[in-house]
């Protein structure tokens, strides 16, 4: 396998890009490991994105060793692949997608984990350690949840969470809606972005999910569920890549 740095990256992509294009024109089902192999390179790289250098490894590693030890990876699950079983699968791609990027992200978590220290704690204990971690997943959830998702939520609602007095001291809305637009438009695309923005009247007024879909082009008589699923697919992806260190202050 080659190796690559950053200032070849380009090269890489370029590398990867004919490798798909060489494969002949198949059914899923039809291509033997080496060939579904290329077909899933570009599955490494959207992984290997989703690992911070900064935060996973304190910038021993870059993005290049991320998609490196992610094929990796890919090379030992293909072989580790039950060919034939997977074949009866009733949606072949969405098996092999589960099966090769439980493997490709544990391939890149093993090297962060050697390159942290000299210590080495097992796998199995750094699955722990990630779930305890998840409370401060959970404090981001709050926060994007009880801004965005509450909008739609109901008033009347007969649930504790309305019972409770909100005795805590007022924010700056301006500062608010400010730090907001940063963090919306880091990690969300444009459609992600407006479907935020306008439901919760980030500076403008509220709009309703009919007017959000005429804003976006959004046709059909269901329109009003796709602003729906807009907007819970932008407030899950605010809550995977937001530090939890980035929203504890409004808290």
């Amino acid at each position: 396998m080659k190796s690559y740095n950053i200032k070849n990256y380009i090269r890489y992509k370029n590398d990867v890009s004919r490798a798909i294009i060489r494969l002949p024109k198949l059914e899923l089902h039809e291509y033997n490991r080496e060939q579904l192999t290329i077909k899933f390179m570009p599955l490494v790289e959207n992984l290997a994105r989703k690992f911070s250098t900064s935060q996973q490894a304190s910038g021993v590693m870059n993005i290049m060793d991320f998609i490196g030890f992610g094929h990796i990876g890919l090379v030992q699950a293909m072989k580790k692949l039950d060919y034939e079983k997977w074949k009866e699968s009733e949606d072949l791609e969405k098996t092999i997608k589960s099966f090769l990027s439980k493997r490709i992200k544990g391939s890149i978590r093993r090297q962060i984990d050697m390159n942290r220290g000299n210590i080495r704690i097992p796998e199995h204990k750094m699955n722990e350690i990630r779930k305890n971690f998840g409370k401060d997943k959970k404090m981001v959830e709050m926060f994007f949840n009880s801004i965005f998702l509450s909008i739609d939520a109901n008033p009347n609602d007969e649930s504790m969470v309305y019972q409770i007095p909100d005795n805590s001291e007022p924010y700056n809305i301006e500062m608010l809606n400010l730090y907001l637009t940063g963090l919306l438009k880091s990690h969300l695309d444009y459609k992600e972005y407006e479907v935020l923005r306008l439901s919760y009247g980030l500076n403008c007024k509220k709009h309703s999910a009919t007017e959000i879909a005429n804003h976006l082009d959004i046709k059909g008589d269901s329109s009003y569920v796709r602003v729906s699923q807009l907007k819970k697919q932008a407030v899950d992806k605010l809550i995977e890549n937001v530090d939890h260190s980035q929203v504890i202050d409004y808290l």
